[in-house]
């Protein structure tokens, strides 16, 4: 991982500073991001990835750079590094915590059938709710068929 400062702007209350960050794993792939320091809170602005990050390392990407960016901040206070999200209140998290067993197998059915209904594409209205991938959708939309809040995808032979 590296960190190095892009550009500082100073204000009379204090200074803005603007870091990249750079992930690199061994099998190739590489994370870049845009970090911004202010007041002693640290946002996201940019990522780029190669390959594309899920939405969960998405939000597990604060965690992954929050200690490199406290060193190359040069100490003091650790800042506290959030997102967008944050300020919605939902905290790092790019979406609230699905529950889980009964609530939310049928939060997934209405997802369901609220996009069937308006015409839109089932399995991806279920993974912008829930946040997860579309091989997680899909077994969270079989358990509601299973619990039977959805009908049968197709009729057995």
């Amino acid at each position: 991982m590296s960190v190095w400062p892009a550009w500082e702007v100073r204000e009379s209350a204090g200074a803005t500073a603007w870091f990249q960050v750079r992930l690199a794993f061994t099998d190739g792939a590489r994370v870049d991001a845009l970090a911004v320091v202010s007041e002693g809170r640290v946002s996201i602005e940019d990522v780029r990835a190669q390959p594309a990050l899920s939405l969960h390392d998405l939000a597990e990407l604060a965690d992954w750079i929050e200690e490199p960016l406290f060193e190359a901040c040069g100490g003091g206070d650790e800042p506290r590094v959030r997102e967008e999200a944050e300020e919605t209140g939902t905290g790092r998290r790019a979406r609230p915590a699905w529950p889980r067993g009964i609530e939310g197998r049928w939060l997934v059915a209405q997802e369901y059938l609220a996009a069937q209904e308006e015409g839109y594409d089932p399995v991806l209205a279920v993974m912008c709710a829930t946040g997860h991938s579309r091989r997680k959708s899909l077994r969270l939309i079989a358990q509601a068929r299973d619990a039977g809040y959805l009908t049968p995808g197709h009729a057995r032979r």
